[in-house]
C-alpha cells in the first residue's frame, strides 16, 4: 500500500451555503480551506443567493458554483450524483433551520437536500439561526435525528445576533471551522499512518536548527541554520506514523502537528537531551542540527568591553553529537546530515564511515537557491556498505517533499536490513 506523507492531505470539500446572514462568513471559510490545501466546491441554496452571490464563491474557490438540482451542463444532467461521488466531506455552513428540517425528514426537493441523501462521505452541519429558533423543540428534535443518522453537528456560538437578540445561534468563526476540518483529516491520516505508515510505532528523535555558544551574556557563536529541514522531517516522520521528539536549537518555527518539542541552546545541552532520549528508547536518530564545532573555553560573566583593535577568545571543541550517539551500545538507526560548500559528496561519504552512521544526506549550502535560508533543497543520500544500497540523488524540491523522500529512504534501508528494537 502506498501512503501519502503530505502534511495536509489532498481532499475534496463541498461547502454548502444556506440562507442566513452568516452566509458572508462562508466566503472566508472557502479561503481558509483553500489555504489549507483543500479543493473546494460550493453549493448554494436559493436562500443563500439572497445574501451573497455565486460569483463571489466562484472567484474564491476557483470552481463553478452549483445551484440547480438538474443541471443540463453536467453529465446526464445528474450533477448531484457527480458531486456526491467527488466529495470527501460535505460541510453545510451556515445550516439554516429549514435545511436541518429537510435533512431530518429525508426530503429531496432541491440540490442540497438531494446531495445530502446521495452522499456517502461524512456530513457536517454548522447551524446558524435566531436563538429562539435554535432552542425550539422541533429544531432540537431534528438535530437529535441528524446525530443519530451520523451527522456531525458543530455547535453554534453565543453572542449578539443580527436580529438584536443575544444567545446561542451564531455560526463559529471561519478560522475555527477551517481548523476543525483540517484537524479531522489530520486525525484520519494519522490513524491510517499508525496502521500502514512507513515508520509506524517507531520513536524518531530529530535534532534541528543551530546551536548558540555563549561568549558573554550578550554575545554568542552560531550559524545560519533556520531549522526548516529538520522541522520538515519531523512533520514527515509524524505523518508516517512515528512518535517524534524534536530537539530544537534557537529557531523561529512553529512546532509541527503532533510532534513533541524540546528547546535547547548550546551543543552540550543538545547532547544531554539526546542521551536522555536514547535512554528512554529511540529507534531512529536523525541529526539535522548545525551544531557549532567549537565553544568558548571560558564564558565571561559580564559583557566584554571594547579594549583595543583585537579580541582573542580561546575556543575548545564541542562534542560530536551524532558520533557520540552512534557509539552507544544500544544505538538507534543513525541518519546524519552534511552541509558543505565544496567536495560535498566526498566529505559526506567520509563522515558516513568515520562516524559509523547508517545513512547520510548531504547538500551544497554554497548554492543560493537551496540550503539554510531557502524553502527548497536538493540532496544526495549515501548508505552504509552493509545496506547494499546505491547513493540516491534527490532533485531540487520543497523541503517538505525532500523530507518525505528521506523518510522513504529510511524505511527502505530498515526494511532491507532489519535492526532489532533498541527499546529497553
Amino acid at each position: 500500500m502506498s501512503f501519502n506523507l503530505s502534511v495536509i492531505p489532498n481532499k475534496n470539500i463541498i461547502l454548502a451555503v444556506t440562507g442566513g446572514i452568516a452566509a458572508y462568513k462562508s466566503a472566508i471559510v472557502v479561503r481558509r480551506l483553500k489555504d489549507a490545501g483543500f479543493d473546494v466546491r460550493v453549493v448554494m441554496t436559493a436562500g443563500a443567493q439572497a445574501f451573497i452571490t455565486p460569483l463571489t464563491f466562484q472567484a474564491l474557490s476557483g470552481n463553478p458554483v452549483h445551484t440547480e438540482l438538474l443541471n443540463p451542463e453536467a453529465e446526464a444532467g445528474m450533477g448531484h450524483i457527480e458531486l456526491a461521488r467527488w466529495a470527501d466531506l460535505l460541510l453545510v455552513a451556515p445550516a439554516s433551520c429549514d435545511t436541518l428540517a429537510k435533512f431530518a425528514a429525508g426530503l429531496a426537493d432541491d440540490l442540497l437536500s438531494t446531495l445530502y441523501l446521495a452522499s456517502k462521505c461524512p456530513v457536517w452541519v454548522a447551524p446558524a439561526m435566531n436563538q429562539q429558533m435554535w432552542a425550539a423543540k422541533a429544531t432540537q428534535r431534528n438535530l437529535n435525528t441528524l446525530v443519530d443518522d451520523g451527522v456531525h453537528v458543530i455547535m453554534p456560538d453565543a453572542g449578539s445576533q443580527a436580529c438584536g437578540d443575544v444567545g446561542l445561534g451564531r455560526m463559529p468563526e471561519p478560522e475555527d471551522l477551517a481548523q476543525q476540518v483540517t484537524q479531522y483529516f489530520h486525525q484520519a491520516q494519522r490513524a491510517t499512518a499508525e496502521k500502514f505508515g512507513l515508520l509506524a510505532h517507531q520513536h524518531v528523535v530529530i535534532t534541528a536548527g543551530p546551536t548558540r555558544e555563549a561568549i558573554d551574556p550578550v554575545r554568542y557563536i552560531s550559524n545560519h541554520s533556520t531549522g526548516k529541514m529538520g522541522f520538515s522531517l519531523a512533520a514527515a516522520c509524524y505523518a508516517a506514523g512515528a512518535e517524534v521528539t524534536l530537539i530544537a536549537g534557537p529557531v523561529s518555527l512553529d512546532t509541527p502537528n503532533g510532534v513533541r518539542r524540546i528547546n535547547v541552546s548550546s551543543a552540550q545541552e543538545m547532547l544531554k537531551v539526546s542521551m536522555q532520549m536514547l535512554d528512554s528508547g529511540c529507534d531512529i536518530f536523525i541529526a539535522t542540527a548545525a551544531v557549532a564545532d567549537y565553544r568558548v573555553a571560558e564564558v565571561a560573566e559580564h559583557k566584554i568591553k571594547k579594549a583595543g583593535d583585537e579580541l582573542n577568545v580561546a575556543l575548545i571543541k564541542n562534542p560530536d553529537i551524532v558520533a557520540t550517539i552512534a557509539q552507544q551500545l544500544k544505538r538507534p538507526f543513525m541518519v546524519g546530515f552534511a552541509a558543505e560548500t565544496q567536495n560535498v559528496e566526498a566529505y559526506a561519504a567520509g563522515k558516513l564511515v568515520a562516524k559509523k552512521l547508517d545513512m547520510i544526506a548531504c547538500n551544497d549550502v554554497s548554492r543560493a537557491d537551496i540550503g539554510f535560508a531557502s524553502d527548497e533543497n536538493a540532496m544526495t543520500v549515501f548508505f552504509a556498505e552493509s545496506y547494499d544500497m546505491p547513493k540516491r540523488d534527490l532533485d531540487k524540491a520543497s523541503k517538505q517533499q525532500i523530507a518525505e523522500q528521506l523518510v522513504q529512504a529510511i524505511s527502505e534501508a530498515r526494511n532491507q536490513q532489519p535492526i532489532p528494537s533498541r527499546k529497553a
